[in-house]
């Protein structure tokens, strides 16, 4: 029925859209045409360079300025990212981790230029830098002075501007790496105890203040297919925070322990096959998160339904932003108080969710705890068997996925009739530009001033001092992201998590599969005379390891002796460890669209060195026509996420070999 005390609509969840390209000042034009068509909040995508601490003109930044975000590389990018968008009014979540602080540093900069009072500004910093050493990968410190700076940054926030949420605790990447929602449950609570417990340890904040803490954490979620389990995934994951908060931390205002979350629908399950079917899977994955009001979504991001393809245009983007609008405004769903109260199903599911959880919490804190989880490798391993039990019933056919293992036959799609038209593309002259500018910047700023403002943010950094006011410094007198970052990477040391790999369980198609594919590598290797290697490489600032960690697996499975160091590397490194390794065949994974890039300097890399004869096969988000430009570069194979089997794909790659080898 309708609420009976006021006959109100509840008030609809943030709209927003995720965006951000090539440069600020394209990005802020995009803003503001989102917020003109009703968007009532910003999501801003950073590039890869930005979120790992990088300026444009750093080695490592070459080929991705600009790709999957904008690019922040001091205050003035900062001015022109928010021009003509009053911050004291706006709702602002940005997706930054490791350099959180910094990007909250200049924000609030720009609010003090515009007057702006910083009790007034509201938004979010993603910074569960937990999820980033399991499966998105932009982490730069270890994991020590990591959670200080996210402990930092929350006790400072809550006494500075109290409407913003410092952190964001992140299970939506959690289950693109595999988690079951038993497991996402369990690994984002068992990350925000940490973080509470960081807080609490740091003596920043009174004991009488800490209720303020805990109403100012966030959690960012994902919302899969099975929209009924999502739903009481949620339902679960409120019950539990409570539970938490007050048993655990002794909170006893109801308001401040209630589950404040925003979502971004599951962009690991869009197709690259059909992508027209994405439309439906984005509208019935947003279901899961709203059809609930007890356990709905405070804020919501849908993905467009070609990003599966690559960057979304203006009216893909739009196209989203209507499905958000039309569930909101058209529909009769908020205008009655919760759906499932009282159902048998639905309360069974959860507390089935609650009991898997807490078991897997229980496990989690035995151990020390999320972080010493990270550090043994146990979480990753866990994530990296349950998206391979995952692939396993996907390749096997028990789990259908519409127009890529069942329904495949299909018409011409009128949504791709453009070709390469269909997506946005970055301008190739954005990252020439960005190195230009920041080199201008650097050139014009107070010299004297950045290197004062650097040594304080040094010598706090070397002590137990809250780093918020010392980068708030920095970023009033022009220092750069780089900076910032590089001073900290010298106090903090720099990180490389567990890949999860060697403890993963193994996971694929049928048995004698398997079995056929073995024995081919058996015998390349009797040919050849030497167990084959291959070697799984990620070149560039691409954090995203999925993919690349179950290539390696499988090829594991096969029989392949599989060399795999992790994420970030540069063309260079890679050669290296293929000469060094003496591998036969390397495999390359990039999803942040700078194949084009770090893809031919690995071929270039490895025919400079004598190798030239190792065939280089890609895999990732890569149009056809890209892939035509690879294979002229000398690329063997490509791979994209309609090539799912990869126990084929490892049976191309023998073959690959075989006739590298014999070749005179």
């Amino acid at each position: 029925m309708p609420y009976p005390t006021d006959h109100e609509r509840d008030r609809p969840w943030v709209i927003r859209t995720y965006a951000g390209h090539s440069s600020a000042k394209k990005s802020n034009e995009i803003y503001r045409r989102n917020l003109a068509k009703g968007q009532t909040g910003l999501s801003v995508a950073f590039d890869l360079p930005t979120q790992t601490g990088y300026d444009p003109d750093d080695e490592l930044a070459k080929g991705e300025v600009g790709k999957v975000g904008v690019p922040v590389s001091h205050i003035g990018d900062m001015r022109t990212l928010f021009d003509g968008i009053p911050l004291a009014e706006a709702n602002t979540s940005m997706t930054i981790n490791a350099p959180a602080m910094w990007l909250l540093a200049l924000y609030v900069a720009v609010a003090d230029e515009h007057e702006a009072p910083r009790a007034t500004l509201a938004g979010t910093t993603q910074n569960d830098i937990v999820k980033e050493y399991l499966s998105r990968g932009t982490y730069v410190f270890p994991p020590a002075p990591s959670m200080r700076l996210i402990s930092d940054m929350i006790s400072w926030s809550v006494a500075e501007i109290p409407k913003w949420n410092p952190i964001n605790i992140c299970s939506y990447h959690l289950q693109e790496a595999g988690a079951t929602p038993a497991q996402e449950l369990a690994y984002a609570l068992s990350t925000a105890i940490a973080v509470l417990d960081a807080v609490k340890d740091s003596g920043q904040v009174p004991e009488e203040k800490f209720g303020d803490v805990v109403a100012r954490i966030s959690f960012f979620v994902n919302a899969g297919l099975r929209f009924v389990e999502e739903m009481c995934k949620m339902r679960a994951f409120g019950q539990l925070w409570d539970e938490i908060t007050k048993e655990r931390y002794g909170v006893g205002n109801p308001k401040q322990r209630r589950l404040r979350y925003g979502v971004q629908v599951n962009s690991l399950g869009l197709t690259e096959a059909q992508p027209e079917n994405n439309v439906q899977r984005i509208v019935l994955e947003m279901l899961a998160v709203t059809l609930s009001k007890d356990a709905r979504a405070r804020a919501i991001q849908l993905p467009a339904w070609n990003e599966a393809l690559g960057l979304p245009r203006p009216w893909d983007q739009q196209w989203a932003l209507r499905m958000q609008q039309v569930l909101a405004y058209e529909t009769d769903l908020l205008e009655y108080e919760d759906l499932f109260t009282g159902s048998v199903v639905v309360e069974a599911k959860v507390a089935e969710l609650v009991a898997g959880a807490r078991e897997e919490i229980d496990r989690v804190q035995e151990m020390g705890g999320a972080v010493a989880a990270v550090e043994s490798g146990y979480m990753k391993g866990q994530l990296v068997s349950s998206l391979s039990e995952r692939r396993r019933a996907m390749e096997s056919g028990e789990h259908i996925v519409v127009g890529v293992n069942k329904f495949d036959t299909t018409e011409p799609s009128p949504l791709q009739a453009e070709g390469a038209a269909a997506i946005e593309s970055v301008d190739p002259a954005t990252e020439a530009s960005a190195i230009e500018a920041i080199r201008e910047w650097r050139a014009a700023r107070d010299a004297s001033a950045v290197e004062s403002a650097l040594n304080a943010l040094r010598d706090a950094a070397k002590t137990g001092t809250n780093l918020m006011d010392a980068s708030i410094a920095c970023a009033k007198v022009g220092v750069t992201t780089g900076e910032w970052s590089g001073v900290l990477r010298e106090v903090f040391g720099e990180y490389r998590a567990p890949t999860g790999v060697s403890a993963a369980v193994t996971g694929g198609e049928a048995a004698s599969e398997i079995t056929a594919v073995r024995e081919r590598v058996r015998a390349a290797g009797d040919e050849i005379g030497t167990r084959l290697r291959m070697l799984v490489g990620k070149p560039g600032l691409d954090g995203h390891s999925n993919g690349a960690e179950q290539v390696a697996v499988r090829a594991r499975d096969v029989g392949f002796e599989v060399v795999y160091q992790g994420i970030r590397l540069t063309p260079a490194q890679i050669v290296a460890a293929a000469v060094q390794e003496d591998v036969h065949v390397v495999g390359l994974s990039v999803l942040s669209g700078s194949h084009l890039e770090v893809v031919p300097a690995v071929v270039e890399g490895l025919r400079a060195a004598g190798a030239g004869d190792v065939p280089v096969v890609v895999g990732g988000i890569i149009p056809p026509e890209d892939e035509a430009v690879l294979r002229a570069k000398g690329v063997a194979a490509v791979f994209t996420p309609k090539d799912y089997k990869l126990t084929e794909m490892m049976d191309e790659i023998v073959t690959l070999v075989v006739a590298a080898h014999r070749a005179p």
